[in-house]
């Protein structure tokens, strides 16, 4: 089986996500997990979990919200929020200098308040990066010297090598999005060759980033097949054994879920 470790369901319609869990299903996908990106957002998720037998969910902030006039929530309040038998992870949270939609320090606050809830709750954060490899390296390593380690996950990898060896030294996972397949991502399937086979996820983050061969449609859960395909390729090994790695790999990770 394979498992979307990171995808967006709340953004289709309720009459589109039948069809799009459907197909999911019909590809072989057996789980998702449907990510939080505001903290009013969580309600939405968790019904989703209860509607969807192969769905579970995330709560956080996205760092694009982190600086919205509700605020961010306190790491009590977020703690509170994770308390659901599917909420299975913490976020997605992280920094994005790309777009810069909300302060640095208040993406960084926010980023470091997620580790704090994913110390306590012991479920693994979901990380977003986005040309800002220094800053979220920096803080991974202050926060595991000073509060201790965290489970972690980099979603969508597409940064470099740097951060990939830095996250996977402290302990952290990477997750492969549509972005492996595509024709100028050399260093993005560089690092996907190298990283440790226990270590690695496929997701799709739909419904952004459709891989090759269905790039400029609308992505869904059933297109991780072809990143698993190319994933595949890129480690020089079989699909069926990149379904079972990163399947155990996630289970290793999502313990919440196994």
């Amino acid at each position: 089986m394979l498992i979307d470790s990171h995808c967006h369901l709340d953004y289709f319609s309720e009459e589109e996500v039948e069809a799009v869990v459907a197909r999911a299903r019909e590809a072989g996908i057996a789980r998702m997990v449907t990510i939080g990106t505001r903290a009013a957002q969580a309600a939405q998720v968790k019904a989703l979990t209860e509607r969807f037998p192969e769905v579970w969910g995330t709560v956080g902030v996205h760092p694009h919200n982190a600086g919205e006039a509700e605020g961010m929530p306190t790491v009590e309040a977020l703690v509170a929020l994770a308390d659901h038998p599917r909420i299975i992870g913490i976020g997605e949270a992280g920094l994005d200098y790309f777009y810069d939609s909300a302060p640095r320090p208040a993406q960084q606050e926010g980023f470091r308040r997620h580790i704090r809830v994913a110390r306590i709750t012991g479920l693994p954060l979901c990380i977003h990066a986005r040309q800002a490899d220094a800053d979220i390296l920096a803080i991974l390593r202050e926060e595991a010297e000073s509060g201790g380690g965290f489970p972690f996950l980099l979603h969508c990898f597409s940064s470099g090598a740097e951060l990939a060896r830095g996250a996977l030294a402290l302990g952290g996972y990477l997750s492969f999005s549509g972005i492996l397949t595509f024709p100028k991502s050399p260093e993005i399937r560089a690092v996907a060759a190298e990283a440790p086979a226990d270590r690695i996820l496929v997701e799709t983050d739909s419904p952004y980033l459709a891989p090759v061969p269905l790039r400029g449609k609308r992505c869904e859960p059933a297109y991780v097949t072809h990143t698993a395909r190319v994933l595949a390729a890129t480690r020089g090994i079989s699909e069926a054994e990149v379904e079972a790695l990163t399947s155990d790999n996630f289970f290793r990770l999502f313990r919440k879920a196994a």
